[in-house]
């Protein structure tokens, strides 16, 4: 079966798996942006053996996020456990870990924490997505928070600009916390507008490493001239798995995006976990079948997928 033959099965179900050419175009890379288990909503694997099957993989690292808690600690289990699997914490700066919290970003980077997102689940952004009516189809997340409303627990949106577009205080504060650690910003679930504050404010404060998360994603959905503005100031474009596989957009829509930006500029990572989706295992090499299928060149793969994940990482060139 051709690499085009396998990704038109993949439309239908779960069963396709990489190729040996995209499992060996991976070897050393890291997948920079998963859900697993343990958390609040089921999960695909659990972390420990995630871990083991990247080993068996030939992969190099993982970054484990959870939109409700540091990370860090586990990543420094799963590390013990998988040794030879360099599992990395991050934390994601949502009402639960009390929003835009310097503290906790400080306790999480003497924790080893590599990722700091901005809200994603509680952006502002997206408070649009919890007033789903009853019955409708909704992420695992947006499902969480109806529950905990209905529960009597409101979860106020997290700003990180004030009301003329300008970064807070306490997200500058927050920023340069990253710079001094040597963190990276990743950008979550904002909007177009803070973004470019918040790339624009890290900047000034001395952040190294700045990913725009899932910048095709609809939430976020940044032109192309805006992603070829975030890029020129040093940001990765982060390409997800998840967002063509799930019909955000389309295939050749996220194929476009990456062929206008550059391969230099992108960054793959799966964003799976959920349980309806494939084997997180799976998904860097199944976007690497799907590059290959649409005429990519090993070299720009392994940018993508090896040279830009270790950098996103923090880890050693490959």
């Amino acid at each position: 079966m051709t690499i085009s033959q396998r990704a038109k099965v993949h439309e239908v179900g779960y069963d396709v798996v990489p190729s040996m050419r995209a499992r060996e175009l991976l070897r050393g890379a890291y997948d920079t942006h998963v859900h697993v288990a343990p958390d609040v909503v089921q999960r695909k694997i659990d972390d420990v053996s995630l871990a083991r099957e990247l080993q068996r993989l030939g992969m190099d690292g993982v970054v484990l996020k959870s939109h409700y808690g540091s990370t860090a600690e586990r990543a420094a289990v799963v590390r013990a456990a998988v040794p030879s699997v360099q599992t990395l914490g991050a934390i994601a700066l949502n009402r639960a870990v009390g929003g835009i919290n310097p503290l906790a970003v400080e306790i999480a980077a003497r924790e080893g924490a590599r990722t700091v997102w901005m809200p994603t689940v509680d952006a502002v952004n997206e408070a649009q997505e919890r007033e789903a009516p009853p019955g409708a189809k909704v992420p695992v997340w947006v499902r969480l928070q109806l529950e905990l409303r209905q529960r009597g627990l409101e979860i106020e949106p997290v700003p990180v600009v004030d009301a003329d577009g300008r970064v807070l205080p306490e997200t500058r504060e927050v920023l340069a916390l990253i710079a001094r650690h040597g963190m990276l910003l990743a950008t979550g679930h904002l909007g177009r507008e803070e973004i470019f504050a918040v790339v624009d404010a890290a900047l000034e404060e001395g952040v190294g490493e700045i990913v725009i998360t899932h910048p095709d994603f609809p939430s976020q959905n940044l032109s192309i001239d805006d992603q070829h503005a975030l890029a020129r100031r040093g940001a990765v474009l982060e390409r997800c798995f998840t967002t063509p596989h799930t019909g955000k957009i389309s295939w050749e829509q996220w194929i476009d995006a990456i062929r206008a930006t550059g391969a230099a500029s992108s960054v793959l990572s799966t964003d799976l976990g959920q349980v309806f989706n494939p084997p997180v295992q799976d998904g860097m090499g199944l976007m690497v079948d799907r590059l290959l299928a649409a005429g990519f060149r090993d070299d720009e793969l392994h940018a993508m997928a090896v040279v830009n994940s270790r950098r996103v990482a923090g880890a050693e060139p490959w």
